[in-house]
């Protein structure tokens, strides 16, 4: 750790050229290059953000598992982002991680963003603020953070290839601000992304020199996304350190070759290497005075070290992770149906099929295996054990793909064990290894010396009769058996390098087949390994689909039989996940029908939405109460649970504006023209361009209930404040309810008459203050002087506009009751 620049130096002189332009190339997937000469051991990292998976793809291998990033910026919470950080970084360490791959600070800039529940907000004030704070959480327990993907990679469609046009204005105070406020808060890395802006691939591209380490001054490592880098002297030449995965790929001996003929300058690998090697002695990993060596790949430092126990598997992990799912929850609407009181239920109707399979986590490379997972049904029944009866009925099918076989469903043919055999064969059929797992997603299946083919075999085990869909997915020469009869075979060639769907969501290829109840039968999918398809092998099973009409029926007849209903509908794994950029919002017609349904039958109706992003709820006048709850981690039951029976208040605001329909957001587009995707939208995404444009979303960026009221009583500014300079603002607030609550008081800047292009209105800081019955409290909100500033694209530099301001402070960026004058005076440089 107190390794000095000097030291550094004098390692560095150790190395030849040569060995220092190998090391700036992974060793493997996931580790960097060790150098015994140096003392320098191997990093070891991880993806994030809502947990840390480690090194494999293994459902073995169990990880705590946070809320998404989406809901912990619906937090408003600093404190409590930065402990979830420090949680994260005790898993790190418990696997042997040094680094993990997060936060991800990329907009929401359209609500079709695919990866939305894994970027924090639309503004890039929130998103820097809460960033900031996992970054430190982070790197307080002796774990790199990774600030990603920079810059303007906000979507998925055609993300290795597309070309972001942005104006140098919009770049600087909204895409690049939050990665400004990670670098301030001393992030170790930066991830260069996949896409290309103004013209230059992001892994070549000099904003990865300016501003990132000349104005900034940023002295940690540049790592490239994984396969992002596609050429030797460009991105060498440029700010890259660290080109990942390894040890394949245009670094390695190529970056050597191109330093010895003198195309990349030794005093450019000199600086990359300098970076690591400051990297590893921030990590302890330099020098021989390291921590100890991480444990083998796969295995758990937990093992290696008593001492350090599982997170997920203690009060330490599963506390912090309740308290986030009721901190990050956001009441949208209620009509007096919430909390309910668990003493005069008799009766409750859980209704739909994401209660019982609550979607916990996006889909893609960030995804994890959490040791256990709470289901909204389980925690009310838990909420409600020994006081009511929980009635539950799944409702129709939602729309979507079949999923993976699970272990409720099969049984591994060779032990009877509940699960999937997996075999590894040769290319005469000869088996290499064989194992159970748990169910029938499996992304990397062992290699073996001679590896040919992948088999996962499962026993199936009908509880339904009629037709099923079964599938394979994968890519390559594929086939699908039920007892011994070909359901499909072909050659299924990958349309796309994107390792998010070559490695963690390939697409499956269906058949159907007639299944009995209580006739077993035995599904065999095979796939064979070739160069460039990957080996992610996944087997899908799903019963006939319900009658719509009925299970509407019965699930209205529950409703109306209980003293309350909770209906849950959210999104599907291949509706939002890496890779894919989503087409509408809406949650299918099913799944709005039930909502309809639901609330028909019974007005205390709480629809609870499971979705990372934003969806369509035309029905949302129509229920007793809307709560969100996100992707909500492992313990997503039990905190929602404390929400509905108000043990505790649901303490989230929104983080991106939520529109009644697609065609009312401003900002929609995602698909790239030509391969070029204009931000034409400049400064205007999010709340301020629904302002712009004089629309009303259904549900305001910053909106929330909580369990009592608020009254905005008083706003006092500074008569003046100088260029360059922060102020302070006093928000005085009162409660107005029966509850003791928690408020989030925004405070807002506006520049009514001013000779630049401005938002109506932006996000300047935030506070929130707590307060009894009754009671009166002043927020205290700082508001930094960047928040005054614009970019000068003339100057290439920070410059605020002297005269009158306008300070707002209320509950959301569409209902700011109080307002004030501020007058800034010398417009000398900020």
């Amino acid at each position: 750790m107190g390794t000095s620049d000097e030291e550094i130096d004098r390692l560095l002189g150790k190395l030849t050229p040569r060995a220092r332009a190998l090391l700036l190339t992974g060793a493997t997937t996931w580790r960097t290059m060790a150098e015994p000469a140096v003392g320098l051991r191997e990093l070891v990292m991880s993806d994030g953000p809502a947990g840390v998976r480690g090194e494999a793809w293994d459902e073995r291998n169990t990880s705590v598992l946070i809320p998404s990033a989406s809901a912990l910026a619906a937090t408003w919470d600093e404190e409590l982002v930065e402990r979830l950080g420090g949680l994260l970084a005790a898993e790190a360490r418990r696997k042997g991680v040094d680094v993990l791959l997060a936060p991800t600070l990329n907009l929401h800039r359209s609500p079709l963003g695919g990866r939305h529940f894994e970027c924090l907000s639309e503004d890039p004030e929130l998103t820097g603020r809460i960033g900031a704070a996992l970054v430190r959480g982070i790197q307080a327990h002796g774990v790199a953070a990774t600030a990603k993907h920079y810059v303007a990679n906000d979507s998925e469609t055609d993300r290795l290839t597309v070309d972001v046009r942005v104006g140098e204005r919009a770049l600087r105070e909204v895409y690049l601000a939050p990665f400004e406020t990670a670098v301030a808060a001393g992030v170790r890395l930066v991830m260069a992304g996949y896409n290309a802006v103004n013209g230059t691939t992001m892994t070549a591209n000099a904003l990865l020199t300016d501003p990132l380490k000349s104005e900034w001054g940023f002295d940690g490592v540049v790592v490239s996304d994984w396969g992002a880098v596609r050429g030797t002297v460009d991105t060498a030449r440029a700010g890259l350190d660290l080109a990942m995965p390894g040890p394949d790929g245009p670094w390695g001996e190529a970056l050597a070759r191109a330093v010895a003929d003198g195309d990349v300058p030794e005093a450019a690998v000199d600086d990359k290497a300098r970076r690591l090697l400051r990297l590893a002695a921030r990590l302890g990993a330099l020098g021989g005075h390291d921590s100890p060596r991480p444990p083998a790949k796969g295995a758990s430092r937990g093992a290696e070290h008593p001492s350090v126990p599982a997170p997920s598997r203690t009060r330490e992990g599963r506390a912090p992770a309740r308290r986030a799912v009721a901190a990050g929850t956001v009441l949208l609407a209620n009509r007096e149906v919430l909390p309910l009181d668990p003493e005069r239920l008799g009766t409750v109707a859980v209704i739909g099929t994401h209660a019982a399979r609550t979607r916990t986590q996006g889909g893609g490379s960030a995804g994890v295996f959490p040791h256990d997972e709470v289901s909204v049904l389980d925690g009310i029944r838990a909420g409600l054990r020994g006081r009511a009866r929980v009635v539950h009925v799944p409702g129709p099918r939602p729309d979507g793909p079949a999923p993976p076989l699970g272990q409720d469903s099969c049984t591994d043919p060779r032990s009877g064990l509940p699960g999937v055999l997996l075999r590894m064969l040769d290319a005469d059929g000869r088996e290499l290894y064989a194992e159970r797992r748990r169910g029938g997603r499996l992304l990397e299946p062992r290699l073996v010396p001679g590896a040919h083919t992948v088999e996962i075999g499962a026993r199936l085990r009908p509880r339904t009769a009629g037709r099923w869909t079964l599938g394979v997915a994968g890519f390559g020469r594929m086939s699908l058996t039920l007892d011994g009869r070909t359901l499909l075979a072909g050659d299924f060639p990958p349309l796309t390098d994107d390792p998010a769907v070559v490695h963690v969501n390939p697409p499956a290829q269906y058949a159907t087949a007639d299944l009995a109840i209580g006739q077993d039968a035995l599904l065999v999918a095979r796939r064979e390994l070739a160069p460039g398809t990957g080996r992610a092998t996944v087997v899908v099973a799903a019963p006939p689909a319900p009658d719509v009409a009925a299970s509407l029926s019965e699930a209205a007849r529950a409703a109306g039989a209980a003293d309350a209903a909770i209906v849950v509908v959210g999104t599907t794994e291949h509706g939002e996940s890496e890779g894919y950029d989503r087409t509408s919002l809406a949650l299918g017609a099913t799944q709005d029908a039930l909502v309809r349904a639901v609330a028909a039958a019974n007005p205390r109706t709480v629809a609870v939405v499971n979705s990372g992003g934003p969806v369509e709820l035309p029905w949302r006048e129509e229920t007793g109460a809307v709560l969100l709850a996100w992707f909500p981690g492992q313990a997503g039951g039990e905190g929602l649970a404390d929400v509905l029976f108000g043990r505790a208040e649901p303490g989230g605001r929104l983080p991106t504006t939520w529109p009644a329909a697609l065609a009312d957001a401003p900002v929609t587009r995602t698909r790239p023209a030509g391969g070029r995707l204009d931000y034409d939208e400049g400064l205007h995404l999010g709340y301020r361009g629904w302002l712009r444009h004089h629309r009303t979303p259904a549900y305001w960026f910053g909106h929330g209930l909580g369990y009592t009221t608020w009254s905005y009583e008083e706003l006092t500014v500074p008569a003046a404040a100088r260029a360059g300079d922060g102020l302070t603002v006093h928000v005085r607030v009162r409660n107005t309810g029966a509850r003791a609550g928690r408020e989030v008081v925004q405070v807002y800047l506006a520049r009514p008459v001013s000779r630049l292009d401005r938002p109506v209105r932006w996000l300047a800081g935030y506070a929130a203050v707590r307060a009894r019955p009754g009671e009166t409290v002043t927020a205290t909100v700082r508001v930094p002087a960047r928040a005054l500033c614009h970019w000068s694209v003339q100057e290439h530099a920070w410059r605020t506009e002297a005269g009158r301001w306008r300070v707002l402070a209320g509950r959301s960026a569409g209902d700011v009751p109080l307002v004030a004058d501020l007058e800034v005076v010398d417009g000398s440089v900020a």
